[in-house]
C-alpha cells in the first residue's frame, strides 16, 4: 500500500474513533481539546521534528514548541479566569505541588544557565495550567476519561502508521548494538512502551468496569473497537521482535499493575479497602529503592535482568549512573538548579538521559527537590486511597497508575518533572478529586 494512501486511511479511522468518543462524552466542553492537544504534544515528538523546522538544541530548545506552549497557556488562563476557579482551594488541597513549583522557581537563581532554566520552568507552569483547566470542567472525572480515550484513539493508530509506512519517523536503531526499535509517535522506544502501558491498563480497567455493569457502551460495536485497540497496543508494545522483553521496565510495571488491579477487585468483593498506611508504605519502599539504585549500581535486591535477557549493567544504565553520580554529589542538597544541569556541554559525555527519575531530580534540584517530589507522590497515594471510599474503581485506577509510574521511575526518568506524561496525569487526578469529601463505606485492612 502506498504510504500516502495508508495515511489517508489512518486519518479517516482516527476521526471515526474520535466521533465515537464524542458519543461517549457528549457533555464535555469543546475547549477540553486545549489540554488534550497539549497532552498529545508532550507524549509525542517535538513539533520541530514533525514540521522539520530545525532551530532546536538542548539549551535553546525549539521556537515552534515554545510558541505552542505559550499559546495553549494563554488560552488556558483566559478560560480558567472566565470559569472563576478558586486558586486558594487549589493551593490548600495541593500544598506539595505548590511547594515543588515554587522551589523549582527559586532554584533557578543558582543555575548556571538561568534564562534557559526559566524557559524550562515555564514549561512546568504550562502543565499546571492545563491540569487546572481539566479541573474546571463541569465533570472533571468524565473529562479525564475523555482525554484518556482521545489519547488512545489518536496515538495508537498513528504509531502503527509511522512504524510500517514512515520508518524514518517511526523506527530507530540502538546507537551501539544497531537493534531496531519502534518509536511510533514517541521520541524513543521507552516512551512508546510507556504509552502502550497506559493504553493496555486503561482498556483492561474499562473491561473490568463493564463486567461489573458500569460504563455501558454507547453503541454495540464499541467493545469490539476497544478490543482491537487493545491487541494493537499489545502488538506495538512487543516491538519489532514480538517479545515482552522489548521493554523490561514497562513489562514488569504493567504486570505488577495488572496484578494489583486484580488484587484490589478481589479485596473489594470482601467489602474491604486496604488502609492508606499500607499503600503509602508500598510507594515509599519503591521510591527509596529507586533512590538507592543508581548509588549501588543496579538492582541488588530484586534483580530480574536475567529473566528479560538483559545485561547485569541494565543495558548500560549502570555506566551512565557512574558518570553522573559525581555531578549529583557535587551539589547534593540543592542541585544545579532546575533545568540547570542538562546543557550542550553535557553532550561531550555522550549522555542525554539519566535512566533514573530520582537521580534526574537530584541533579536538578538536589535532595530537597527529591523530598518534595516524593511527598507529592505519597500525597497522591493517600488521596487515591481516600477516593476508593467514594468511587472504588476510580481510586484503584489512580493508585495503579501511580504504582506503575513509580516502578518505571527506577530505570526510566518517567517522573522527574511536572510536564512528564505520568506526573501530569497524576496531577489531574489530584487536583480534580483530592478535595472531594469521602465517606468511610468499607472496612480498612
Amino acid at each position: 500500500m502506498p504510504p500516502i494512501l495508508a495515511l489517508i486511511i489512518c486519518t479517516v479511522f482516527v476521526f471515526w474513533l474520535l466521533r465515537l468518543e464524542h458519543k461517549q462524552s457528549p457533555d464535555v466542553s469543546f475547549a477540553l481539546w486545549i489540554p488534550t492537544i497539549w497532552l498529545l504534544v508532550i507524549l509525542s515528538k517535538p513539533l520541530a521534528i514533525w514540521f522539520s523546522t530545525g532551530g532546536s538544541d538542548m539549551e535553546a530548545g525549539s521556537p515552534l514548541d515554545r510558541m505552542f506552549l505559550i499559546g495553549v497557556a494563554c488560552i488556558g488562563l483566559i478560560i480558567i479566569v472566565k470559569r472563576h476557579f478558586s486558586w486558594s482551594n487549589l493551593v490548600k488541597d495541593n500544598i506539595w505541588t505548590a511547594l515543588l513549583i515554587i522551589y523549582m522557581l527559586i532554584s533557578i537563581s543558582w543555575s548556571d544557565i538561568p534564562f534557559v532554566s526559566l524557559k524550562r520552568w515555564i514549561r512546568e507552569l504550562v502543565a499546571i495550567i492545563m491540569v487546572i483547566f481539566v479541573a474546571t470542567e463541569s465533570d472533571p472525572q468524565k473529562a479525564l476519561l475523555c482525554i484518556f480515550r482521545r489519547m488512545i484513539y489518536v496515538m495508537m493508530p498513528f504509531s502503527l502508521l509511522l512504524i510500517k509506512y514512515y520508518p524514518l519517523l517511526g523506527v530507530n536503531y540502538a546507537h551501539w548494538s544497531g537493534m531496531m526499535m519502534w518509536t511510533g509517535v514517541a521520541q524513543h522506544k521507552n516512551g512508546l512502551c510507556g504509552l502502550c502501558l497506559l493504553t493496555i491498563f486503561y482498556l483492561v480497567w474499562t473491561f473490568m468496569r463493564r463486567w461489573k455493569g458500569q460504563d455501558i457502551p454507547v453503541i454495540w460495536y464499541q467493545k469490539y473497537v476497544e478490543v482491537f485497540l487493545l491487541f494493537l497496543s499489545i502488538y506495538i508494545f512487543m516491538g519489532p521482535y514480538h517479545t515482552l522483553k522489548n521493554s523490561a521496565t514497562a513489562t514488569v510495571s504493567l504486570s505488577i499493575g495488572l496484578m494489583a488491579l486484580i488484587g484490589f477487585s478481589w479485596i473489594n468483593k470482601h467489602g474491604k479497602i486496604i488502609s492508606a498506611n499500607i499503600l503509602m508504605l508500598i510507594i515509599t519502599i519503591i521510591i527509596v529503592y529507586g533512590i538507592i539504585t543508581p548509588f549501588i549500581g543496579g538492582l541488588s535486591v530484586i534483580d530480574i535482568t536475567s529473566v528479560f535477557g538483559r545485561e547485569e549493567d541494565l543495558t548500560g544504565r549502570a555506566d551512565i549512573w557512574k558518570i553522573l553520580l559525581p555531578d549529583a554529589l557535587e551539589k547534593p542538597f540543592l542541585g544545579h538548579g532546575f533545568g540547570g544541569f542538562w546543557t550542550d556541554a553535557i553532550r561531550e559525555k555522550n549522555i542525554t538521559v539519566t535512566h533514573n527519575g530520582s537521580l534526574e531530580v537530584i541533579l536538578n534540584m538536589g535532595f530537597v527537590g527529591l523530598f518534595l517530589f516524593s511527598m507529592f507522590m505519597i500525597k497522591n497515594c493517600r488521596n487515591a486511597q481516600r477516593e476508593m471510599n467514594r468511587d472504588y474503581d476510580w481510586g484503584v485506577l489512580w493508585f495503579c497508575i501511580l504504582l506503575m509510574s513509580t516502578l518505571q521511575n527506577i530505570t526510566e526518568a518517567s517522573m522527574a518533572s511536572l510536564s512528564s506524561q505520568k506526573v501530569a496525569i497524576l496531577m489531574i487526578f489530584n487536583v480534580t478529586i483530592a478535595s472531594y469529601g469521602t465517606k468511610n463505606i468499607a472496612k480498612n485492612v
